[in-house]
Order: C-alpha cells, then structure tokens, then sequence
C-alpha cells in the first residue's frame, strides 16, 4: 500500500506530542510542523526545536519560511552525527512503533494515518513529562 512519513515534536513542558504525518518526508512537511508550532505558542516565544541533521531541516525552503517569522522565534539545535539517542522524538518514535504499529495490518494509507493521528491522541490525553536523569558531568563521561 506504500508508506508514509511521520515528523514530530514533543514539548518539554508539557509532553504533548505534535504530528505530521504525510506521504513525503520534505520541506514542506517539516515546515508544516513549523506552522504548528508558531500556532501553538504566544507570539513572543522563542521556540527551540532539537532536529537530526536531515536535510529537509536546513533547506532553502526552511530558510524561507523561517525569514517570514521575527528573528529568534525558532532556534534550531542539531544533534551530532549518530547521536539520535540524544533526541527524545526518536525514543517516542520506538515505543509508538512498538505499542501501536508492530504486527498491524491495514487497509489503506488512510487507515494508516488514521490510527497514527489517534495514538498521538491517546498519547497527548494524558501526557507525560519526560524529565533527563542524567547531569551535564555525568553525560560528558557517557559520550566522551
């Protein structure tokens, strides 16, 4: 049936997990993500976004978009090469593939999405704050 791409974002705050699920893994999906978030947050905000280094995330198409926003509202960090265990999406990325998707058989690509959308849903109603175990000194020894 094909397959589909999914980009999101989880708020530290407040561990709400933001979707994106469409049928291309470009630009454009990621800058509908950035739509997203700017319509979530007081326009005052600074939202900082920790991104892998894929390149839909650095495109000219991004960059455009970002230039229509006011200076600072996004900050981008990048996690190094290999290091997608340091970006908590990736981990919520294992345990959805693990609760929701494995061994599953559907329909459609509708389908698909559609069961994606609701365990995000499920997911955000009661949502947990993920909170790092770790302190800078002890995360330097792990990775250095």
């Amino acid at each position: 049936l094909g397959t589909l791409s999914l980009i999101a974002g989880i708020d530290l705050l407040t561990g709400i997990a933001i979707p994106v699920v469409s049928e291309t893994h470009k630009s454009s999906d990621f800058i509908c993500l950035l739509e997203k978030l700017d319509a979530m947050y007081p326009k005052g905000d600074i939202i900082r976004i920790i991104c892998d280094n894929h390149s839909a995330h650095k495109s000219k198409e991004v960059q455009a978009y970002l230039s229509t926003k006011p200076e600072g509202r996004f900050v981008f960090v990048f996690t190094p090469a290999h290091g997608s265990w340091l970006n908590l999406i990736e981990g919520f990325f294992s345990k959805m593939t693990k609760q929701m998707q494995r061994g599953i058989r559907v329909a459609s690509k509708q389908e698909l999405e559609d069961r994606i959308y609701l365990y995000f849903d499920e997911v955000n109603a009661d949502p947990v704050v993920f909170h790092w175990s770790y302190k800078l000194d002890d995360l330097s020894s792990v990775v250095g």
